[in-house]
């Protein structure tokens, strides 16, 4: 059976896929399920043989469609949905999503477009976050660098701050990025994002524009190998699965077995 076979119910459900080459055993375990934009976006994990291999997120098109052109910037930024990951995720959490209507700093990313953060650390911890001291002693990966973001008047005037140190942003984490996006003016497809709170990585943020989404293809992001973290996913795939309308968002390549 397919491995693109989308879970959407809201409670850990388990559900057998197939047998593989060698007599091996995929399942996948639903997570949680939450609506935006008017439909279902739900979380899930795939094992092997008991070992999950993947952890990901089935997003539709017409959740992505619906997000409003016109949402007003609010301060600290809220999530449309926050979903629990299956238990034994190779540390993550959960995932939030947010719509960015109009976009933010760097140039690059002053495009419509979606922030879905796999989060490692719990909720409760998220929302603890108020960004008071920010700062960083983890190393970054190769070709990354935690900028600091001069806001235009009108953003820093809703902030309350002129600079976000290390983009650092309440409720979320710090974020590095690129050295290529931090430097590019050109509107941008999608990129990979880390976040840091103090000494450690927190979520893993594929960010991706609306209009990239709306071409309805799959496609792959870098993962970038990070100093000091043993456990991290070295792959991204956004699967487009055409007789669902929808993508499955999946980070495999996991060193480790839970």
């Amino acid at each position: 059976m397919s491995r693109y076979t989308a879970g959407r119910a809201a409670v850990m459900l388990t559900m057998v896929l197939g047998g593989c080459a060698g007599g091996a055993s995929t399942a996948e375990t639903a997570g949680e399920c939450g609506t935006a934009w008017g439909n279902d976006i739900c979380t899930w994990t795939v094992t092997e043989n008991g070992a999950v291999t993947e952890v990901g997120a089935t997003i539709p098109v017409a959740s992505l469609e619906a997000a409003p052109a016109d949402a007003p910037f609010l301060w600290p930024p809220p999530a449309e949905v926050s979903l629990a990951f299956p238990s034994s995720a190779h540390g993550m959490t959960h995932l939030t999503v947010n719509w960015e209507a109009v976009g933010h700093p760097p140039p690059t990313f002053l495009v419509p477009h979606f922030d879905f953060h796999f989060y490692l650390i719990p909720p409760s911890e998220r929302m603890a976050i108020d960004c008071a001291n920010p700062s960083t002693t983890a190393a970054l990966p190769q070709g990354y660098t935690l900028p600091d973001e001069a806001l235009p008047p009108e953003l820093a005037q809703i902030t309350g701050v002129d600079t976000l140190i290390g983009t650092c942003v309440p409720e979320m984490g710090m974020h590095a990025v690129s050295t290529a996006d931090a430097s590019n003016t050109e509107p941008f497809d999608g990129s990979m994002v880390l976040g840091y709170g103090g000494d450690r990585v927190i979520f893993f943020e594929p960010m991706i524009s609306k209009a990239f989404l709306l071409q309805r293809r799959s496609f792959d992001l870098d993962v970038p190998t990070i100093p000091g973290v043993t456990d991290a996913p070295s792959s991204f795939h956004a699967e487009y699965v055409a007789d669902q309308d929808a993508y499955r968002f999946s980070f495999t390549g996991f060193a480790s077995t839970d």
